[in-house]
């Protein structure tokens, strides 16, 4: 069983639909979900995620163990999301050995060039479409 790990920060709002897509893809999946601060963790716990946990601490846990990350680009990159993303939650998703799929939000001072702005809800879809063909 492939252990996914969600990431989200700010109000938790694509963590949730991810969460919620993946489990009803196969509610068997394992599914993590690690938010930046409460609001983002309660969330995805909301949305059906096996198990959470928020904070600095419980990314670098959790990216030890996942086969697949989850999350918008900005959980690569530090100080983005306003800040709450630290350089050492950027430096273990990066160095995770797991799968990472990205979606590549252009905010909050990044900006991914190539990439037309698409709608949460087209980039969720892509996303869940990636992790899909990974399964």
């Amino acid at each position: 069983m492939k252990n996914i790990l969600v990431i989200d920060a700010q109000g938790g709002g694509v963590g949730k639909q991810l969460v919620a897509c993946i489990k009803s893809m196969d509610a068997e999946l394992n599914v993590t979900a690690v938010g930046t601060n409460v609001s983002a963790t309660e969330a995805m716990l909301r949305a059906g995620a096996d198990r959470a946990a928020t904070g600095e601490n419980s990314v670098v846990v959790a990216c030890r163990s996942a086969d697949i990350i989850i999350g918008p680009i900005g959980v690569v990159i530090a100080d983005a999301m306003l800040g709450e993303i630290t350089p050492a939650m950027a430096l273990a998703v990066a160095q995770a050995p797991a799968k990472r799929i990205l979606l590549p939000f252009n905010n909050c001072d990044n900006i991914v060039a190539g990439i037309t702005e698409g709608s949460p809800k087209k980039l969720i879809a892509a996303a869940l479409a990636e992790l899909k063909e990974i399964l």
